[in-house]
């Protein structure tokens, strides 16, 4: 009865653990940019990576990421004003590829394309 048990409470844990990873996992998948915050993008021109990062580190396309302030948030997609550049740009809020970092990291990274987080860490596909 004792071994049945403790098989019992090994279950509850196991499925316990993935709920909580499933809740985790959710919220490193969203982006919850407030007008005013301060996040590193990609400076390229339109085409190029759209790369997000709460941290400095470089663009999917190796290029430095550029300083930049929130100026509008939209359903899926924020404004941002580069640091040095008299234009905005547009990123989608919602990447393909997302930051597999714990979450002491907070480097938050999204991208539309495979690469590196702010941290340095390969990124993982949503659903994948």
């Amino acid at each position: 009865m004792k071994g049945t048990r403790s098989k019992y409470v090994l279950v509850v844990l196991a499925l316990m653990l993935a709920v909580a990873g499933l809740a985790f996992a959710a919220e490193a998948e969203k982006k919850n940019l407030k007008v005013g915050d301060i996040y590193y993008v990609c400076g390229c021109p339109p085409g190029c990576c759209e790369t997000i990062s709460s941290k400095p580190g470089d663009c999917d396309c190796k290029k430095p990421l550029v300083k930049a302030t929130v100026t509008k948030v939209e359903d899926g997609k924020a404004t941002f004003k580069l640091e040095g550049q008299e234009k905005e740009k547009e990123f989608k809020t919602a990447g393909l590829y997302v930051c597999d970092c714990p979450a002491a990291c907070k480097c938050n990274t999204i991208s539309d394309k495979p690469g590196k987080c702010g941290c340095g860490k390969e990124m993982k596909k949503l659903g994948g």
